[in-house]
């Protein structure tokens, strides 16, 4: 029989919105029993339950990450790095990676995109141990030459679009990954804000990807690209900075307010970074670039919490600084609670399995000291992690 796991605190978050004072959560296994007031969560509990009290913490669910490249380090070469690595170094920083993620408190991972199937194969590896739950999309598709076309998925005409598609799934793809715009790491490529697929053949990836059962996350910065991905029907718009040039932004409130009304999710994919970039470029310049989460949530746009951790300086193991940005922006911290939890779950189709403290959801339970509700800081301060009621300590 398995044992319980019995954890009280001065405080509980089962959803940011509804904390409750002198609070305990109930674990059995992999799965929550019980949580909600000490009095009614200890009468649920078998004699010979292992106990844990935290005077002075928070109990809340574990935090999300819902864009990564566990193939990249952070570091200024993490290009030169990626394309001079072999399998076995690839897979390795990926698993050293995973642990940065999980002794930070995030629990569930998305990675957005690697080479020969990474993320499916060290989730395998990894089956069983204490490791964050861990969304892949494999190798993204992108046009010849296209953005991150380093990852082998390069894609021209249909049929190519479908066979990738097709291998993705096969190895293992929880979502596909299309680069609907060009970025800033690829030499060569299309420019941030230049499409790279039109409606017609985004609407083909979608399709195509459905019949797996799979969504499609759509990398992209230009307007016009945001625009042709919510026209196809992705499910959620990676960066979506709506630029129309250098330094130059586009937000089109209708193709906004469709995101909304059809659940189409914006992950910022700002990591701690956002501090040093906002004093690069100004606060004037800073407050529009970024502003744009504000104006996407006024407009009830679904938002992610995400990082695209990998990139230089965009680091593995410091989601509170990159909260912070929601802070600066106005935002409350019962709102960036949700944002870093509840929403990501909804966002990544995981509202059924994890991001609350919930009778029949997945043990993934964090335990700081202090409040995060007056203090996102309290985040940094972790005394206890469950990974799917496995525990880590923090």
């Amino acid at each position: 029989m398995t044992t319980q796991l019995l954890l009280t605190a001065s405080r509980i978050l089962p959803r940011p919105s509804t904390p409750v004072e002198d609070g305990a959560v109930l674990v059995e296994g992999d799965r929550i029993l019980a949580a909600g007031p000490r009095a009614e969560v200890l009468a649920q509990a078998s004699p010979d339950a292992e106990r844990l009290d935290f005077p002075g913490a928070t109990l809340l669910p574990g935090l999300f990450n819902a864009h990564v490249h566990l193939a990249f380090d952070a570091s200024r070469e993490m290009l030169p790095n990626f394309l001079a690595s072999d399998d076995e170094a690839l897979r390795a920083g990926a698993k050293d990676r995973l642990g940065q993620l999980l002794r930070s408190g995030v629990t569930t991972v998305r990675d957005l995109g690697d080479r020969g199937a990474l993320g499916a194969r060290v989730r395998a590896e990894l089956e069983g141990a204490a490791a964050p739950r861990l969304l892949t999309a494999g190798s993204p598709l992108t046009v010849l030459n296209g953005h991150c076309h380093f990852f082998g998925g390069e894609v021209e005409g249909d049929d190519a679009i479908r066979a990738m598609i097709d291998a993705n799934a096969a190895a293992g793809a929880d979502v596909i990954k299309v680069m609907a715009s060009g970025g800033q790491i690829t030499e060569g490529g299309a420019d941030m804000w230049e499409s790279q697929f039109d409606v017609r053949a985004l609407r083909l990836i979608v399709e195509h990807a459905g019949r797996h059962g799979l969504p499609v996350a759509a990398h992209a910065h230009g307007a016009d690209a945001i625009e042709a991905s919510v026209e196809a029907g992705v499910a959620t718009i990676e960066h979506c900075t709506w630029m129309t040039g250098p330094q130059r932004q586009d937000r089109r409130e209708g193709v906004a307010k469709r995101m909304a009304a059809e659940g189409i999710a914006a992950c910022s994919t700002s990591s701690r970074n956002w501090r040093t970039l906002a004093e690069r470029m100004g606060e004037e310049l800073a407050k529009t670039v970024y502003g744009r989460l504000s104006w996407l949530e006024e407009l009830g746009v679904p938002l992610l919490a995400g990082t695209d951790a990998g990139l230089p300086g965009s680091v593995f193991d410091d989601p509170v600084g990159a909260l912070e940005l929601y802070e600066w922006l106005g935002f409350g911290r019962r709102r960036i609670l949700e944002i870093a939890t509840e929403d990501s779950a909804a966002g990544l189709g995981l509202g059924d399995v994890t991001g609350r403290l919930t009778p029949g959801l997945s043990a993934d339970v964090l335990v700081v000291d202090g409040d995060p509700l007056a203090d996102l800081a309290a985040l940094r301060n972790l005394r206890l992690i469950l990974s799917r009621g496995l525990v880590v300590s923090g």
